[in-house]
């Protein structure tokens, strides 16, 4: 996957463990890894924020992988781009694509751990 090096993969791969049917969707992976959003709202705002839990490598994996994306891919750059327009922060933004990393992680390894015990 682009943007993730030798590294931040075993990191990934170190939190998922050698138990990968523990978990049951994406956003369990989410929750592990510490992506997962939590509504941060008051008042008239509607945003949310990161959830704190998790395995804070993961998330650090996540992360690198997300910038090195929105350095060197037009379409995460073109995807911030618009967001930004639509009024996101650069934190929202990059919340948003941890997110989004994260379930293409879930859905790669899935794909691979079957590929393997098939």
């Amino acid at each position: 996957m682009f943007g993730l090096g030798p590294d931040t993969a075993a990191a990934l791969l170190i939190t998922v463990g050698d138990n990968p049917q523990r978990l049951r969707s994406e956003s369990s992976f989410a929750h592990l890894c510490g992506v997962a959003p939590i509504p941060a709202s008051s008042g008239k705002t509607n945003r949310h924020r990161l959830h704190r839990g998790g395995d804070r490598r993961a998330n650090q994996a996540l992360h690198t992988a997300v910038v090195v994306r929105l350095r060197y891919s037009d379409i995460a750059r073109r995807y911030a781009e618009r967001r930004t327009s639509e009024g996101k922060s650069m934190p929202e933004i990059i919340r948003c694509q941890k997110r989004y990393l994260a379930r293409e992680v879930f859905t790669a390894l899935r794909q691979d751990y079957r590929a393997l015990t098939t």
